[in-house]
């Protein structure tokens, strides 16, 4: 028999769910843009970090910082976005923070370097709002389709980045528009997100009543939401280690700018094809520990090769890397879904698991450059990636298991 809180959810689903495919398929459109909108503003930054420090004449500490402080704003906000939801309506509150983040790019563009920490930390924690409902409103409009439609959000977000990530310096040196220019383009992609989602105001409903307070507790002292919420941050602190040292170890390693530049992309491109296809692989599998191992022994290989083999082979490691990141990402947004029997339950989850996620993600990269200053040595920060593969396996073994967080046992 089902608990009063998941017959709550149901009812809350039932009375949002589209009546017509004209507004599931506008719905579907809305994700997309809204993805899209959650990883270039803040991709396209770091290829211009150079071009911006010179400019408004900021330490390196300072233009590192541009970079850590929507990691910060995520963790920060990530853990309250579920309660706004329960009070004034997911899609209401999905709508507030796409009109806070066009609004954030357009100050962030703006003069000096208040207006661009300013408009960075309104985008960090816009983006932070958006990350964790959407796969709870992914679980509770596709309940059948949530591998597809994680794989669609996620392959959306993740193109977008790597497009961010290429054409900025192009757009900022050889068009002419500058470094401000560059990152105000990415408010037409917040505003078409903005625009889409319009027509979700009147498809969707505010949540239902439950003892949500309860539900909120118990996912905090959940172990499988731990072993989750591990996971995520682990997969987040290794990603973006690797997209800021990993051309910086090449480079030392003697590969020309030009080349190193272009093993990341590669890198970047493996991911992709596996954040679509992971979720469509786990939504149909009873647990998923065999793709933990295979996200383990990809990443070993990759790191591995990267500190003890031959650069000669750098293309192969940084596409295993790839490849893992890719199976890691997917396993994480699809755990938000599959460990969880309500959409308030996977809000609640995605909001824990990001939190301390992007908290690991913010230290990781400053972690791993203070490491190599101390031992003046890339082998002990790469030991330290070696560990949090290991303890990934560990953390993935349990949140792949076919349980739920309101699971007793």
């Amino acid at each position: 028999m089902k608990s009063k809180q998941q017959t709550a959810a149901t009812l809350e689903l039932d009375k949002a769910r589209p009546d017509t495919g004209a507004t599931r398929s506008l719905l579907v459109v809305g994700i997309i843009f809204v993805a899209a909108a959650l990883r270039a503003p803040f991709t396209s930054v770091g290829p211009l970090l150079g071009l911006i420090r010179d400019d408004l004449g900021l330490s390196n500490t300072l233009a590192g910082a541009i970079t850590t402080l929507p990691l910060l704003a995520f963790a920060l906000l990530s853990p309250f976005a579920p309660q706004l939801a329960r009070r004034f309506g997911t899609a209401n509150v999905l709508m507030l923070a796409l009109l806070a983040l066009s609004i954030g790019i357009l100050i962030r563009s703006g003069s000096g370097a208040f207006m661009l920490f300013a408009g960075t930390a309104v985008i960090g924690l816009s983006i932070a709002v958006c990350n964790v409902l959407l796969p709870g409103l992914i679980k509770g409009k596709f309940p059948e389709r949530i591998g597809l439609m994680t794989g669609v959000y996620t392959v959306s977000m993740n193109i977008c980045a790597a497009a961010a990530s290429g054409i900025s310096v192009p757009l900022a040196q050889h068009a002419g528009i500058g470094w401000r220019g560059t990152l105000a383009l990415w408010f037409a992609v917040a505003a078409l997100a903005t625009i889409f989602w319009i027509p979700q105001m009147r498809n969707m409903t505010k949540g239902s009543t439950g003892d949500h307070k309860q539900s909120s507790i118990r996912i905090w002292r959940s172990p499988l939401a731990w072993q989750v919420t591990l996971f995520m941050g682990l997969q987040s602190l290794l990603y973006y280690v690797l997209i800021a040292w990993f051309s910086v170890i090449l480079s030392e390693r003697g590969m020309s700018s030009s080349h190193a530049g272009w093993i990341l992309s590669l890198m970047q491109l493996a991911q992709l094809p596996f954040t679509f296809f992971v979720p469509l692989w786990a939504g149909r599998m009873k647990n998923q520990r065999s793709l933990v191992i295979i996200t383990f022994i990809l990443f070993m290989m990759g790191i591995l090769g990267v500190w003890l083999g031959s650069t000669a082979w750098m293309a192969v490691w940084a596409i295993g890397i790839g490849i893992a990141g890719g199976f890691a990402f997917g396993l994480a947004m699809m755990f938000f879904s599959l460990r969880t029997r309500s959409t308030q339950e996977a809000s609640e989850l995605s909001g824990m698991a990001q939190s301390v996620g992007y908290l690991l993600a913010a230290m990781g990269p400053a972690l791993f450059g203070l490491l190599h200053d101390v031992t003046h040595s890339w082998n002990v920060p790469l030991a330290l990636l070696v560990v949090a593969s290991i303890l990934l396996f560990v953390a993935g073994l349990g949140a792949g298991s076919s349980r739920f967080v309101g699971d007793r046992n």
